[in-house]
């Protein structure tokens, strides 16, 4: 399952709405929300996240951590190594071969190590609608 998924099912069941409902409203098939929920399908496009806040009435802090989520949300990860320090694609391969070992309590670590070493993403700056340069 995906953070995505994951999400979604959440906002679904704690609304009570079945699978078949919300795939009608957002004009997707049932399979495909099954598939998302799952994990069997890559992230979503921006549009049909925009859809689902706008289904479950979510703004924002809560639209925008739905917007990560399926940004996160691929399933089937590739990690380009060429050109980086051997240890570095030997970690790569070491993460892939055991990921599906961790415990809760050893992702949650290592995702607190990346957040403190990852550079801060920068402010997107947008200008007015209609501000003329």
């Amino acid at each position: 399952m995906t953070p995505f998924g994951a999400r979604l099912r959440a906002l679904r069941l704690a609304r009570q709405v079945t699978l078949a409902q919300l795939a009608a409203q957002l004009q997707v098939s049932p399979a495909y929300l099954s598939a998302l929920e799952h994990g069997r399908r890559g992230r979503p496009s921006a549009g049909l996240v925009h859809q689902v806040c706008e289904f479950f009435g979510l703004i924002w802090d809560d639209a925008e951590e739905l917007a990560q989520l399926a940004k996160l949300s691929h399933p089937r990860v590739t990690v380009n190594t060429a050109g980086l320090l051997p240890e570095q694609t030997a970690l790569a391969n070491r993460l892939a071969q055991t990921i599906h070992t961790l415990s809760p309590e050893t992702i949650a670590a290592m995702h607190a190590l990346l957040d403190a070493t990852a550079p801060l993403p920068k402010p997107r700056l947008r200008r007015r609608a209609n501000s003329r340069l």
